[in-house]
């Protein structure tokens, strides 16, 4: 294997950045980044200002968990064609361009429901479309980046799409505050049709996405030509993963009651409301889970799905990884990749209500947080995309997990500060190019750990595994806060960050990073 050879000169870097496929992945950064903050933070203000709980608004950001499990259904994404947009577009192009419109009638599903008098639980499912529809995106845009180019230039293909993630934030972000603000809705007066047109408008901007796929050419990688067995095969495993599915959900639905039930007798016993919860919603979790692997079993012992097929999608990748590195340095990888995230997005679920419990306006919050903040990390982002080139990947992997820590610090001081627009400044500067910064190497490192015969199953384990931990524990970051306080919470999530510096230390000393581009 080729290892990575980083540039001769900071002009040749320089020029990379205007290659087709890197200024490609910028506008594909900008589709990926609007629907995120359309779940969490954004949305997390809608539901404050019509009067939703705490509690209850961090428990949203649950709805992007299909982030966390994309590997599910990454090989019907990597294998499964579209009729008439495979043969029109191609494969990746196909599943961009269904993944984009699905994240469109979500946002426009959403904007149809009013927190304030309909039914959570209707909003609920809409972000939960949106999370998946989005979540697929994400899949079929790493296989396009990894495919579309080769290693050299996967730093700075990653430093552009950060770039576009954070203008896609942006939009998302601040351009949706302004435009509420704007509207007509504030804290002390809400107003559900400002909101309504500010997600409508959102739909409109997804059609950057649109616009990139329809204008792109497919990857240059050779495909192999499915039979009509095969085909069959396909559609049968597109069945059986929408049966799993149902039986997932059917399995929350109607656990529901009992779950408020025994979450109600639990606290009793143990005389802590939010651990009691978390168990409960643990055993839920559980259960549906075990709900659609005994699915899964019965429909392949049944002879609708072929054993092998199931092998081949989901067990031979993760034996490729496994072979590749060997067992000790592959769990030490997948440690690595599951933690490096923790301290960052357990803090980010809650600090959109942290700003606002502290004073700040939504305006304030807009102009600083959202829009200061994310060119900041642009600034990081690109930063870090030029130093994993000079000095490698693993370096940066190391400072940007240390920077990502020790900022959480500077939480714990805005805090105890207060309303106070200088230091606001000075956190959101350092926090966001530290953020930046580690994203870029981040994605670089999991983009050399992915054998490109498994190019979306691969990258979609690594990238469901970075977000999976990290989202769970910030689904309870607001029951946290109620219990610890804010500054407690930043110290915690601070600390999370250490292991992640041990972990980095250990790898480097194992592991030699490779180009991606490496077949069977």
């Amino acid at each position: 294997m080729t290892q990575l050879v980083p540039h001769k000169s900071w002009g040749n870097t320089l020029k990379s950045f205007v290659h087709p496929r890197v200024v490609t992945m910028f506008f594909y950064g900008i589709s990926a980044g609007i629907p995120l903050l359309l779940i969490f933070s954004s949305l997390s203000l809608w539901l404050r200002e019509a009067g939703i709980e705490r509690e209850a608004v961090t428990y949203f950001s649950w709805a992007a968990l299909g982030y966390s499990f994309k590997f599910v259904w990454a090989p019907l994404v990597d294998k499964l064609p579209l009729p008439m947009l495979t043969r029109l577009l191609g494969r990746r192009r196909a599943w961009l361009l269904l993944s984009q419109l699905s994240i469109m009638l979500a946002i426009g599903v959403m904007a149809f429901i009013n927190p304030a008098t309909d039914a959570l639980t209707v909003m609920a499912w809409a972000a939960v479309m949106l999370g998946f529809s989005s979540a697929t995106q994400d899949v079929v845009i790493d296989a396009y980046r990894i495919e579309s180019a080769e290693g050299d230039l996967q730093a700075l293909m990653s430093s552009s799409y950060i770039a576009g993630y954070r203008v896609g934030m942006i939009i998302a972000g601040a351009g949706a505050l302004f435009l509420a603000s704007y509207w007509g809705s504030t804290s002390n007066h809400y107003n559900y049709l400002a909101w309504q047109m500010t997600y409508l408008s959102m739909v409109g901007v997804m059609l950057v996405g649109v616009i990139t796929t329809l204008i792109i050419p497919e990857p240059d990688t050779q495909y192999t030509q499915h039979t009509e067995t095969e085909k069959r095969q396909q559609i049968g495993f597109l069945a059986l993963f929408i049966i799993a599915v149902v039986g997932f959900v059917a399995s929350f639905y109607y656990s529901a009651d009992i779950a408020l039930t025994s979450k109600s007798s639990l606290s009793v016993v143990l005389g802590n409301s939010n651990f009691a919860a978390f168990i409960v919603e643990l055993v839920r979790l559980t259960t549906a889970l075990f709900i659609a692997g005994i699915i899964t079993k019965t429909m392949i012992l049944s002879g609708l799905i072929e054993q092998d097929l199931v092998r081949n999608t989901y067990i031979e990748p993760v034996r490729d990884f496994f072979q590749r590195y060997g067992v000790a340095l592959a769990w030490l990888l997948l440690a690595l990749i599951g933690l490096y995230r923790i301290s960052d997005i357990v803090l980010g679920v809650i600090s959109n209500v942290f700003y606002q419990d502290l004073g700040f306006t939504k305006i304030e919050i807009a102009s600083v947080v959202k829009t200061f903040g994310l060119f900041m990390t642009i600034v990081g982002g690109f930063l870090g995309g030029l130093l994993a080139v000079r000095f490698g990947v693993m370096r940066i992997l190391f400072l940007g997990a240390l920077l990502s820590a020790l900022t959480n610090l500077l939480f714990m001081v805005l805090a105890a500060t207060g309303h106070d627009m200088v230091m606001l400044y000075v956190v959101i500067s350092a926090d966001n190019i530290s953020a930046g910064l580690a994203s870029a190497a981040f994605i670089a490192f999991l983009s050399s750990l992915t054998n490109i015969s498994f190019t979306a199953v691969q990258y979609a384990i690594f990238s469901s595994l970075m977000t999976l931990l990290p989202k769970v524990l910030g689904g309870y970051s607001g029951s946290i806060v109620d219990t610890l306080g804010y500054q407690s919470f930043f110290l915690v999530t601070a600390l999370m960050g250490l292991p992640v510096l041990i972990l980095i230390m250990w790898a480097n000393k194992h592991f030699k990073l490779n180009k991606v581009v490496m077949r069977k």
